[in-house]
């Protein structure tokens, strides 16, 4: 599985934090979920945080979905 890439954050002096992928928006968070992604961010891989917070992530069924037949054109 491919490792995820492309994502960056910033954090802002008002402690929000807005996260993109591929310089586009991915969300921006505020508070206490700020914080809490701060911390993580810090203790694991960024990229995979990133991720796992955007929602942006390979869930394993691409395959399956893309195969479907209201999928194929």
């Amino acid at each position: 599985m491919a490792r995820p890439h492309g994502f960056l954050y910033v954090t802002h002096a008002d402690g929000t934090v807005r996260i993109t992928h591929h310089g586009r928006p991915a969300t921006t968070l505020h508070g206490g979920r700020a914080e809490q992604f701060l911390a993580e961010v810090a203790s694991g891989d960024p990229q995979l945080v990133m991720a796992r917070w955007t929602g942006n992530y390979k869930r394993g069924n691409e395959r399956t979905a893309r195969d479907h037949p209201r999928n194929r054109g």
